[in-house]
């Protein structure tokens, strides 16, 4: 009697699991006195043991093994499920990600996929042999991170249309609240041993470290403004005399003079003669005499400090008989941020014009385009691109007294309706920083251009700039 082993076995806790010590040793819990035979047979303890039984006696075995197993499946599978799409996006972040912040985000998010597929792991365990102490408290915080993603997933889709994503957040959110509710009436986090002073200082330490990065690398970023500069100056004039033309260049030109590149949608300029029959009555009536673009290629990057320019060479016939007071001229330039968004195709090849545009064209779409051009985009991160789906950016040139630019970004399936009070759409510029930039009108004396015209040395004679192609 002296060697008999001592067996305890505890009282059932609440999914029916009873711990056994031997020598007052844990060797782990059994569901049922089956198991608790192959375990003693398996730790050498023969069959006339003492047992020391806890609580409750050896005929009470409340385990129900199918309920058990099938609920341990479903959250297995539900963990499974939710670390999937998290690898997914986290990695496709940690290397494609448009920003620094957003790349570091990538990696947070495959980590924290990580410790959500430990925790289906640790489910196995918890709804099987419980021989990790922390199992549950695993579990218990895998199971939390799914509810934080079903939340922010469903919080991001505020204001989008109804997709994919939309039902994976719903799902997650009612399988995690389900599951939460049952390991907290588990007591799932038992056995979870942490002191309370090196638990508060590692929240602490975590929480001022991630304030710190999203300020310095995503806050900050995101609110810094680009600084974008166009305009247009007038030049020297030429006078052909024997053909009755006057050519004038004019030097226009667009810089970056922020810190954030853009994408050059589009670009516009005209030229226009001011005329001196005008009276304050009736206002200025200018006559447009030339409109085109000046950045080349369309869709071009202009990173922080370039500068792009061009000379035009405008061509007015009959000088003499024209009664301007003045020449003016004015630049327009549309942008979108470079770090909110990614083309994914060749937007320069994208252009459509004459009879190919216009079987393109469908409800809603502006009347009497001049040309467009619609290419595919990608989010600045891979969880917007889950969130808001594909997305396309247009851009059309219409025609009228005085041809102007509209640009939208929309779905592929959706095209946005043609409002010509809203030529930039109010979505895009609030999340991709498109728009629209003016630079002051550039005026000079109509008589002073002939006056240098004339005095001029004109030598040969420039070849203008071509005219627009005409609206279809």
């Amino acid at each position: 009697m002296a060697n008999a082993r001592v067996v305890t076995v505890g009282a059932p806790d609440d999914l029916g699991l009873r711990e056994v010590l031997i020598d007052g040793r844990p060797m782990g819990g059994v569901w049922s006195d089956k198991e608790l035979e192959r375990l003693l047979r398996r730790e050498g303890v023969t069959d006339g043991a003492h047992i020391h039984w806890l609580g409750e006696d050896a005929t009470v075995w409340p385990d129900r093994a199918w309920l058990r197993r099938t609920t341990g499946f479903f959250v297995v599978v539900g963990l499974l499920a939710t670390s999937y799409p998290l690898f997914r996006i986290g990695i496709a972040d940690s290397g494609n990600a448009l920003t620094y912040g957003g790349r570091v985000a990538g990696f947070t998010i495959v980590f924290v996929a990580l410790v959500v597929l430990v925790a289906a792991v640790a489910a196995v365990d918890f709804w099987e042999t419980r021989r990790w102490r922390y199992s549950g408290a695993v579990v218990l915080l895998g199971v939390v991170i799914a509810l934080l993603s079903g939340v922010s997933v469903l919080l991001l889709q505020i204001g989008e249309r109804f997709t994919f994503s939309t039902v994976i957040g719903i799902a997650l959110v009612v399988w995690s609240s389900i599951v939460l509710f049952g390991l907290v009436k588990w007591r799932a986090w038992k056995g979870l041993r942490i002191p309370k002073n090196i638990a508060i200082g590692v929240i602490l330490s975590t929480v001022l470290a991630a304030a710190n990065l999203a300020y310095s690398q995503i806050y900050v970023p995101y609110v810094t403004t680009p600084l974008i500069q166009t305009g247009a100056e007038f030049k020297n004039s030429n006078m052909d005399k024997a053909a009755a033309k006057l050519y004038v260049t004019v030097h226009l030109y667009v810089r970056n003079a922020g810190r954030v590149p853009v994408y050059v949608l589009g670009s516009i300029y005209w030229i226009r003669g001011e005329s001196a029959k005008s009276t304050p009555a009736e206002g200025p009536k200018p006559d447009l005499i030339y409109d085109g673009e000046f950045v080349s290629p369309d869709g071009r990057v202009l990173n922080p400090g370039e500068e792009v320019s061009q000379d035009a060479v405008i061509e007015v016939k009959n000088p003499d008989s024209r009664t301007y007071e003045a020449m003016s001229a004015q630049s327009e330039v549309y942008v979108i941020r470079k770090d909110r968004m990614k083309m994914t195709g060749n937007y320069e090849s994208r252009r459509l014009k004459g009879p190919t545009l216009k079987k393109s064209l469908r409800e809603g779409d502006p009347p009497n385009p001049i040309y467009k051009f619609r290419t595919g985009i990608s989010n600045s991160s891979e969880i917007l691109n889950v969130i808001r789906g594909p997305q396309c950016v247009t851009l059309w040139k219409l025609s009228g007294r005085v041809p102007f630019v509209t640009v939208d970004v929309s779905p592929p399936d959706k095209r946005i309706r043609f409002d010509p009070e809203t030529l930039l759409d109010p979505r895009a510029i609030e999340r991709y920083g498109l728009s629209q930039v003016r630079g002051s009108m550039a005026e000079t004396p109509y008589s002073e251009l002939l006056e240098k015209a004339g005095s001029a040395d004109n030598g040969v004679t420039p070849t203008p700039t071509p005219p627009p192609p005409p609206a279809m």
